[in-house]
């Protein structure tokens, strides 16, 4: 038998409910608030570009004369939308550079009057004792699946490095999933906004490992720093990119590979903007008109790394074979990185040099 359903009401009435006594937020099986304020922030710009939020669970509970609603699931949520509502704190200009700096009454009417109307997916239990609502709560937190590395940092971090990370991997997941860089299984895990995060590391500060990343979300977490420089540079090298090789056409080269992949945004990076860490001997002038050029010469090499490790009875070239011996092991190491970009780099400029 069904005891529950499925209802959705707006914030004014969780405001009205709260005002009047009719809301209780901290059943003892609930977790104490411990979001931050750049996390609450977050959840207010979701509900301001009316983007969706998880469900509320809650039971109604006859007190005298009172329907009290309980919350069983989601009081961080109802908490910060009601501190929100109160004026307790601000949008972050991290989230919402428009209103950014604005208390609930900052802001303009229509807004404040959408994010009243905003409603909330509600489930409402009926007529449950106690035990049974902590047997649902324990359920609820029991079907979370262990969460990938980049998983934690997104929820861990809601400042300037994850909005350029989430940005710039939606921005361009389609790409990353017609040219077979990455599969749809690990973009739901968010595989997108790992490759974005690291390429990003390269622009701001060097070539490097892909360990310690954390530490750019840290960094960046209240400055935005040169990261606006950064997310142009991006742009730019995935024009270049796009131009050379549409999503289907990068498919069918070794380039999809995702340790190549680096390696050849970040070389592309090189010539375009000089990129620390590698061989500034290797830089050469490239523009639109390269275009062709440099198709022809990364055909060349993705063809010939083809050849080298088909043949079995073949000497390979020596800046080949560390080439291919760093395609296969350590490929996100520090060493690895360095050597594959700076030998495509001088692949390149010895090619459109000649």
């Amino acid at each position: 038998m069904k005891n529950f359903d499925t209802r959705t009401y707006s914030i004014s009435d969780f405001i009205e409910w709260n005002n009047n006594g009719l809301l209780e937020l901290s059943p003892d099986f609930q977790r104490r608030s411990v979001w931050t304020e750049k996390a609450k922030s977050y959840l207010i710009d979701t509900i301001i570009r009316s983007k969706p939020i998880p469900k509320i669970l809650i039971t109604q509970n006859l007190q005298g004369a009172k329907n009290v609603r309980v919350v069983v699931d989601g009081q961080q949520r109802l908490r910060t939308i009601l501190s929100f509502y109160n004026g307790d704190f601000k949008i972050s200009r991290v989230h919402h550079p428009e209103f950014g700096g604005r208390t609930y009454d900052d802001l303009p009417e229509t807004i404040k009057n959408e994010f009243l109307k905003y409603e909330l997916g509600v489930d409402v239990l009926f007529d449950l004792p106690y035990e049974d609502i902590l047997d649902i709560f324990a359920r609820i937190n029991s079907y979370t699946v262990k969460l990938q590395p980049q998983e934690i940092l997104n929820a861990r971090y809601v400042g300037y490095f994850k909005q350029a990370v989430f940005q710039y991997g939606l921005k361009y997941v389609n790409y990353f999933i017609e040219s077979e860089v990455l599969t749809k299984a690990k973009v739901t895990r968010m595989a997108e906004a790992e490759l974005t995060g690291d390429l990003f590391v390269a622009l701001i500060d060097t070539v490097r490992t892909n360990k310690g990343v954390e530490n750019y979300y840290k960094r960046y977490e209240e400055e935005e720093g040169n990261l606006p420089d950064a997310c142009r540079k991006f742009d730019t090298i995935m024009t270049y990119l796009g131009t050379i090789y549409p999503p289907q056409e990068l498919a069918n080269t070794n380039w999809k590979r995702p340790q190549l992949f680096y390696t050849l945004f970040v070389s592309l990076g090189h010539l375009l903007f000089r990129i620390n860490g590698l061989n500034q001997d290797n830089l050469v002038s490239i523009n639109e008109k390269s275009i062709g050029k440099l198709r022809t010469i990364l055909d060349e090499v993705s063809s010939k790394y083809d050849f080298y490790t088909e043949e079995k009875e073949i000497d390979v070239p020596s800046d080949y074979k560390e080439f291919i011996e760093y395609t296969r092991r350590g490929t996100t190491d520090t060493a690895a990185r360095v050597s594959r970009s700076n030998f495509l780099c001088q692949k390149l400029k010895n090619n459109l040099e000649s």
